[in-house]
């Protein structure tokens, strides 16, 4: 007779529960496809649902006795990068509670099972800014008020000790939320069906059940859904047997897909290609020089969508660097020149770019050259984004698998949710207190210097605390400023009202931005007319920074290198303490508010780290 769970639930019965689960709710994503009309009648929560959680089977049916806590973590790793849809991100959400809560335990008690779903429920109602009742957040509320009601308080509770009681009592439970998730939403009301996200949740929880009351795990149904037709070409190597640089990675979805086409196509441009899905979802993995032609290759067959392109080669050199006690990573709205970039290994997470309906990894699958280019043609302005966090972590969780520590500097808090995120996932990754977020409270070239600054300290043998000192010292004393040429892209993005652009126009007035100490990107000053600007421009940041005995300075330019080279001369005149200047192309981050003929210079006091 198989054995059934009765007190306590080890990881080993965790996965073979979750097992049973997955497999009930991949048995019904046809079924979850009929039924899904919210939040838009396209016909694919059970697909979303099926490839999200079929992402952590991988983790789950590995041989060998499993740690609870160790299971867990992975499990949400596993989710994080594979979820599809509102549904599968609700669900990693949900089992990124469930792991923070459980730790380093080994085993649950239902207590601990109780705190953990209720973590899990409280992760996945913060995942939105507007939960709506009725869908399968209800679910899982129903669901986890339930075991805590029956659990209790007390850590040990008489006559809540057995999980067969309490997981059927949560399936009743969530089972009356579900149907009443019809009467909930007026589309739902109108279809005559449940919410389809929340019956998948549902299923997870039967085929849970069926293992903890019978010991028995779900038929396996046909996994073709989480590869398609045909198994997916795995490969096995690193980085440095690859002639390509990027692991490249995206969903393309459509309506017909042909994939053996696809496949074809997608095997000319590089290696280790992964290509999963259905005719109507697809995602790739595969390595490449240049990720734009895997996005241009997908578009041919549907539109692109959760690109990521991870640099294979600067990750390889980094996991074999001993020499360095912590990793340094920034976002793309830092401008850094590439020969710093190549030289300290500074790892960079891209934010993302959108011209319409076409979507770019910036400074990845876009250049600035290209960016600047279809900025001036492209009827559609563009819109930029942060990182997601799982973007983030993703990186993080890499990196301080080779360093005791990583630094991460990122775009001014003020000017967008990118801190933040960094924030969010430094906190869920597993390492806790070793990912450091500091808010550089400037941009672009401000930003970027304060993290070449970390860089050479790693290069030099401080150690993360003493960087992390030296960086906050430093950021007061960065300065940045820019001179734009034309205000028609802030008031195209909506940065600044079309009566302002009028009136400087009419008034002559070449107006510099400036970043306050508060991290604010702000109107700093004017002056009229357009003659002499570059110079005055010189003589405007010099005023502003000649208290400094040393200076490092940087330069960026859109599209206009002859503007960067005068600016540079008139700097040098004005400024003989400059003991280190560089030059590099303005990025996406500001150039979409200044245009092309943009120029932005940082300044703070030179100061060679010294070695450690």
């Amino acid at each position: 007779m198989p054995d059934v769970v009765t007190n306590y639930l080890d990881g080993d019965a965790l996965a073979n529960a979750l097992v049973s689960g997955i497999h009930r709710v991949i048995d019904e994503q046809d079924y979850l496809n009929r039924i899904n009309v919210f939040p838009v009648a396209d016909g694919d929560t059970g697909t979303n649902l099926s490839l999200s959680l079929g992402a952590a089977l991988a983790v789950l049916t590995r041989p060998g006795e499993k740690h609870l806590g160790t299971l867990l973590a992975a499990i949400a790793d596993a989710l994080l990068d594979g979820a599809r849809g509102n549904s599968g991100a609700i669900v990693a959400q949900f089992f990124q509670g469930v792991s923070d809560s459980a730790g380093e335990l080994t085993r649950f008690t239902t207590y601990t099972f109780s705190k953990a779903i209720s973590q899990g429920n409280e992760y996945a109602h913060d995942a939105l800014s507007k939960p709506r009742e009725g869908t399968i957040l209800s679910v899982i509320a129903a669901f986890a008020q339930t075991i805590a009601i029956q659990v209790g308080d007390a850590r040990d509770s008489p006559g809540n000790s057995e999980f067969p009681a309490l997981m059927t009592a949560a399936l009743r439970r969530a089972s009356d939320a579900l149907a009443a998730t019809t009467e909930q939403l007026d589309v739902l009301r109108k279809a005559g069906v449940v919410d389809a996200g929340a019956r998948g949740f549902v299923a997870l929880i039967e085929g849970m059940h069926e293992y903890i009351l019978h010991g028995r795990i779900a038929a396996e149904p046909d996994l073709s859904v989480l590869r398609g037709d045909e198994s997916p070409v795995l490969t096995v190597g690193s980085a440095d047997d690859s002639e390509y640089r990027y692991c490249t990675e995206c969903i393309v979805t459509g309506t017909d897909i042909d994939r053996r086409k696809l496949r074809e196509a997608l095997s000319e441009l590089g290696d280790s290609l992964v290509l999963a899905g259905t005719k109507r979802k697809a995602r790739i993995h595969v390595h490449v020089n240049d990720p734009e032609d895997v996005f241009d290759t997908g578009r041919l067959y549907g539109d692109v969508s959760s690109e990521k392109a991870d640099d294979m080669h600067r990750q390889t050199h980094s996991s074999h660097d001993a020499t360095k006690k912590f990793a340094v990573i920034t976002d793309s709205a830092a401008d850094i020149a590439d020969e710093d970039m190549e030289r300290l290994d500074i790892h960079m997470v891209p934010c993302r770019i959108q011209f319409g309906d076409r979507g770019y990894l910036d400074k990845v699958s876009i250049t600035a050259e290209e960016f600047f280019s279809e900025l001036a043609t492209n009827p559609s302005h563009p819109t930029t984004s942060q990182p997601a966090p799982g973007d983030f972590r993703r990186q993080f969780q890499f990196l301080a698998s080779h360093f005791a520590d990583v630094i991460s500097i990122n775009l001014t808090a003020t000017a967008s949710g990118t801190y933040e995120a960094a924030r969010s996932a430094a906190a869920r990754t597993n390492a806790p207190g070793r990912i450091h977020v500091i808010n550089s409270f400037n941009a672009s070239l401000g930003q970027g210097q304060l993290v070449v600054f970390a860089a050479e300290c790693a290069s030099a043998g401080l150690s993360a605390e003493e960087t992390i000192a030296a960086v906050e010292a430093l950021v007061p004393k960065t300065h940045t400023f820019a001179l734009l040429n034309d205000l028609h892209y802030a008031v195209r993005g909506g940065r600044l009202p079309r009566w302002v652009k009028t009136v400087a126009e009419l008034l002559r007035l070449t107006p510099i931005v400036r970043t306050t100490t508060d991290g604010r990107i702000a109107a700093g000053s004017f002056f009229l007319g357009k003659q002499n600007r570059i110079a005055r421009f010189a003589r405007h940041v010099a005023r502003r920074i000649s208290k400094y005995p040393a200076l490092n300075i940087a330069i960026a330019h859109a599209v206009c290198p002859d503007d960067a080279a005068e600016f540079e001369r008139s700097l040098r005149e004005l400024l003989p303490q400059i003991e280190h200047l560089s030059t590099t192309s303005l990025g996406a981050g500001l150039g979409v508010h200044g245009g092309p003929g943009t120029l932005l210079v940082a300044a703070q006091p030179y100061a060679a780290p010294a070695a450690g």
